[in-house]
């Protein structure tokens, strides 16, 4: 069988709504919702089918910073400068239960893999987790001497990073609560940090215009990508964990194919800063959010997803490396967590392009 000719992303729809810039986004795990948090202070659930009327859920008292569904989709998570995390029934009531325990703004929130507990990030310097259901704070991860940004959980729900604007990046064990590995790489503050699917790396993006992608097993840095020209906000993984898409405050979102360590593609969108930027569960659309108070939903195209056959698809670089600029991308040991198979297709892709490439 031929395998699908892809085509570049393209903007599918966008949702007007929002009355201050947009900070969050998550799909559902049925790509049905979209969720989005506002500095207006609200959280809209849009509904992915045409003519569908959105959500609007009022209940923080300040800005939305984050958003994040529960994997079953039942629940939804919000986290806000009012120092609450409230966690919604995603429906049209759409009532909600506040968690209280962080003494600042709350930066990020997020669902373990089993929905039995959520991490969130403050800028009181903690990590701090939480049991969904009881409705109860756990404990809190504390080593961290500035704001912290973002927290995740690994896909096994073993391990949470964090990312701090302390310039480092923390790999926390869960059941210890001991901090395993700092990363202090960075060069200024870290934006954003998530795991690869494979919960074998994570990628961190930092104000200083980069993302770096380390090996969590080795705690070696694995990739840098200096791209964009402002700082960059958010980041995404791919499911199929062979792209990862990134949003700046130079107003783009960029694709990156990690099997390549290369740019894929630089898409404008947003007028101002890009502020965030999602996968959905099955990796066919994307949304971004921006300064803009956009909020933004684009097909992939790009990668056809069979859920562990991944069709890839290679092209020149020329016509991909077209928008970069100052491309410069250190691949220190990319392929480390790639199985043989990946790593033999992958070296036969790069013969095929530089066979084309060369006249």
């Amino acid at each position: 069988m031929a395998a699908p000719c892809a085509e570049d992303p393209s903007l599918e729809r966008h949702f007007k709504g929002h009355r201050d810039a947009v900070t969050c986004v998550d799909f559902s795990i049925n790509t049905k919702q979209l969720a989005s948090g506002s500095m207006d202070s609200c959280l809209m659930v849009w509904h992915m089918k045409p003519q569908s009327r959105a959500y609007r859920f009022t209940g923080h008292k300040d800005a939305i910073t984050c958003v994040n569904f529960s994997p079953s989709g039942h629940l939804l998570a919000s986290g806000s400068r009012d120092k609450t995390v409230r966690i919604w029934v995603p429906n049209v009531k759409g009532e909600s239960t506040a968690f209280r325990a962080h003494t600042a703004t709350v930066r990020s929130v997020h669902f373990c893999s089993d929905g039995q507990s959520f991490v969130t990030a403050s800028d009181d310097k903690t990590v701090k987790v939480w049991a969904t259901h009881r409705q109860k704070f756990l404990f809190s991860l504390s080593q961290h001497i500035n704001w912290v940004r973002c927290a995740k959980f690994s896909p096994d729900g073993r391990l949470i990073v964090s990312a701090s604007d302390d310039k480092t990046v923390k790999l926390w064990d869960k059941k210890s609560r001991e901090c395993v590995h700092s990363y202090c790489e960075h060069g200024g503050f870290v934006t954003y940090v998530d795991f690869h699917p494979s919960g074998t790396c994570i990628a961190a993006a930092g104000m200083d215009n980069t993302v770096k992608v380390w090996d969590v097993r080795t705690h070696r840095l694995l990739q840098h990508y200096q791209l964009h020209s402002a700082a960059v906000n958010g980041l995404s993984f791919h499911p199929s964990g062979n792209y990862l898409i990134t949003a700046s405050s130079d107003s783009t979102l960029k694709i990156l194919d990690l099997m390549e360590g290369r740019l894929l593609y630089t898409l404008h969108g947003h007028q101002g800063p890009a502020t965030t930027v999602a996968f959905s569960r099955t990796g066919e659309y994307f949304a971004s959010g921006g300064s803009d108070e956009q909020v933004m939903v684009w097909k992939s195209n790009f990668d056809i997803i069979d859920h562990g056959e991944v069709m890839k698809v290679s092209r020149p670089p020329a016509t991909l490396a077209s928008s970069t600029g100052n491309l410069t991308v250190s691949i220190l040991e990319q392929r480390l967590t790639l199985t043989e198979d990946k790593l033999k297709q992958c070296l036969e892709n790069q013969q095929l392009i530089m066979q084309r490439a060369t006249p």
